[in-house]
Parts: C-alpha cells; sequence; structure tokens
C-alpha cells in the first residue's frame, strides 16, 4: 500500500467517523452523565465491537455476511431493539447531576459491555467495512498487512474522533446547574438513540 493510497482512506475513514452516529450518540451521552472515564470506558468498548467487526471482514466473514439477508436482519432488528431500549432508559432517567453518585450506579465495566453491543450489534458497520476495505487493497501486495494497516487506522481515528466527543460532552456537562437541565438532556439523547435505532430498523441489506 502507497502512502498516497493509505492517505486517502485516512481522509474516508476521517470522515465517516466524523459523522454522528450510534457510537458517537452513546459516547456523548456517556460523558455528560459519568464523566470523562465514563466516556473512556465507553469508547475502549466501542473499539472492541469495531475491531470484531474488521476481524471478520478481514477473514473473509464480512462479505459472507454482507450476502446473508437472515443474518442481516436478525442483527438488524437485535442493534435497533437494543439502541431503542437504551433510548427508553436514557429518557426516564433522573435529572441526577452528581457524576459520582451516577457512575456508582453504573460501572465503567457495565459502561464498557454496553458500547461493545452498540457497535457489534450494528450490522451497517460490517457490511459497509467489507463493502470499503476491498477499494483499498492493492492485489499485487500482501493483504494480511494491508488489512492489518486499514484496521489499525480505522480503529486509531475513530478512538481521536470519540475523544472529541467525550471532550464536548463534558464540557457541556459542565453548564448544568440543576437536575432539569440534566433531565433535558437525559430526554435529549434518549430520543436520539431510539431515532437511531428507528433507522437502523428501516435499513436494507447493500444488494
Amino acid at each position: 500500500m502507497t502512502i498516497e493510497w493509505w492517505l486517502t482512506y485516512l481522509l474516508t475513514t476521517s470522515i465517516l467517523s466524523l459523522s454522528p452516529g450510534s457510537g458517537a450518540i452513546n459516547t456523548m451521552s456517556t460523558g455528560i452523565s459519568h464523566g470523562y472515564r465514563g466516556a473512556v470506558a465507553s469508547i475502549s468498548g466501542l473499539q472492541v465491537g469495531l475491531s470484531l467487526h474488521i476481524m471478520l471482514v478481514g477473514i473473509g466473514l464480512g462479505a459472507l455476511f454482507s450476502q446473508s439477508l437472515l443474518a442481516f436482519e436478525i442483527l438488524k432488528w437485535a442493534g435497533a431493539a437494543y439502541l431503542v431500549w437504551l433510548g427508553i432508559q436514557q429518557w426516564r432517567s433522573a435529572g441526577a447531576i452528581d457524576l459520582n453518585a451516577v457512575a456508582k450506579a453504573m460501572p465503567r465495566r457495565r459502561l464498557f459491555k454496553r458500547a461493545v453491543l452498540v457497535n457489534l450489534t450494528n450490522p451497517k458497520s460490517i457490511v459497509f467495512l467489507a463493502a470499503l476495505f476491498p477499494q483499498f487493497i492493492l492485489p499485487h501486495q500482501p493483504q494480511a498487512m494491508q488489512y492489518l494497516v486499514l484496521g489499525v487506522t480505522t480503529v486509531v481515528v475513530d478512538i481521536i474522533v470519540m475523544i472529541g466527543y467525550a471532550t464536548l460532552a463534558t464540557r457541556i456537562s459542565a453548564w448544568i446547574k440543576g437536575p432539569h437541565q440534566m433531565k433535558l438532556l437525559n430526554r435529549i439523547f434518549g430520543g436520539l438513540f431510539i431515532a437511531v435505532g428507528a433507522l437502523l430498523a428501516s435499513a436494507r441489506r447493500i444488494a
């Protein structure tokens, strides 16, 4: 893989990572409710889910998965249901502003696991990666190393972008002065989770 080809992929994956999705919503929601450390735990979980998708694409299962309507539908509805459930939980959350108390109520291990599921149950991610990676793989060069470079680049870029969202979230949390504001934010992010879940449910497999 040439440096020019890698830079093209770097630009592509940066633009895609900046696009708000379930990962960004989860990171910001966690950052506001559980502070920066909670957001870091969430970001770590997101990267585990993303890395598993990259591994599946690398060993060829991504292409097989993208061609299986049944597998796509099962994962799609599981992911949509999970996001809607998260949205309902967020919507119903009390307007707590004691971040330490909230963090104790939901340990960082649980935030990590929740984020893993957010990414892992998103079939659009693995289908998209299965379609994107081959566009940047040069057939006359070792494919394993190229997949590794693309995978590491994808994860590193996503970490940087998610840290940006987490930093923004902690800045927003500093403006919260009372439970009513926190409750409003909970409902905003709850609504966003539900909206993303609905969009995922309406997604169709690329033919």
